[in-house]
């Protein structure tokens, strides 16, 4: 087992996203996984029901205690929801790992429609977090809400990038799948390149988590010493397979099969 990835975000009830994607990938990948749980949902494939804070001190706490005692290859953030919570998060960081490297997932909305972020928190999150990401993996709408830019083909998604590194990003993979097309287009865009990784479409509702799942599947390959190129391709690859062998499970947008690696 190698890859240690601290997981900071809000749980998810029905096992498809949030921390239970996120460690369900980091195992599948060889990782070993920890968590610092910022919120809870009561939460299915048909939608968020509820969502209850964690108070800020405890996730201190939680972050604290496992980088004092195991350390961390990589941090990754999700779901942070409000100010208070950002601003803690990027205390305690700043504080005690100020060298790990951070993938952030800027986790907003629901694959429901349901926000995840309170609407005054988004200034906290552009500049407190995105200045120390490492690695930002925004989706259309995310992207939309971070630049105020309106996304409608590749090009908007290169422009849209090139304004979130300005903000303070290393580097940022711009995730094309809520444009319209039969190949979904993300682009790894840093100051002096761009990646381009190109899919077949898969028609299925069963998605949820997919946010989720390959930031926490990039996160991985950073961690066991990949390139950026190389974890956000094994990261792609690993979230393709376990779109097309999701199991079905659920009346709304299941999950996926994150144990397809390891023979699930």
């Amino acid at each position: 087992m190698k890859g240690r990835v601290l997981i900071i975000a809000g749980s998810d009830s029905g096992g498809g996203a949030g921390i239970q994607a996120d460690i369900k990938t980091v195992t599948s990948l060889g990782g070993f996984a920890m968590t610092a749980i910022t919120a809870l949902t009561a939460q299915n494939t048909e939608g968020v029901h509820g969502i209850y804070d964690v108070p800020p001190n405890f996730i201190k706490e939680q972050i604290s205690v496992v980088l004092d005692d195991i350390g961390a290859d990589v941090v990754k953030i999700g779901m942070l929801h409000n100010t208070d919570v950002i601003a803690t998060v990027s205390s305690t960081l700043s504080d005690i790992a100020q060298e790990v490297p951070v993938v952030l997932d800027p986790v907003m909305v629901a694959k429901g429609g349901e926000l995840l972020l309170e609407d005054t928190a988004l200034h906290a999150l552009k500049t407190l977090l995105i200045p120390r990401a490492t690695l930002l993996t925004p989706n259309v709408v995310e992207a939309e809400a971070l630049t105020g830019r309106r996304i409608i083909c590749t090009n908007d998604l290169i422009l849209a990038g090139e304004d979130l590194i300005e903000m303070g990003s290393e580097t940022v993979l711009m995730k094309g799948g809520h444009i319209d097309g039969s190949t979904v287009i993300d682009i790894l865009i840093s100051t002096s390149s761009r990646e381009v990784f190109k899919n077949i479409r898969i028609n299925t509702r069963h998605t949820h988590g997919t946010g989720c799942t390959l930031a926490s599947a990039c996160a991985t390959g950073i961690a066991q010493g990949l390139s950026m190129s190389d974890a956000v391709k094994r990261g792609n690859d690993y979230v393709q397979e376990a779109i097309r062998t999701a199991p079905g499970f659920g009346r709304g947008h299941g999950p996926l099969n994150h144990g397809y690696a390891t023979g699930g």
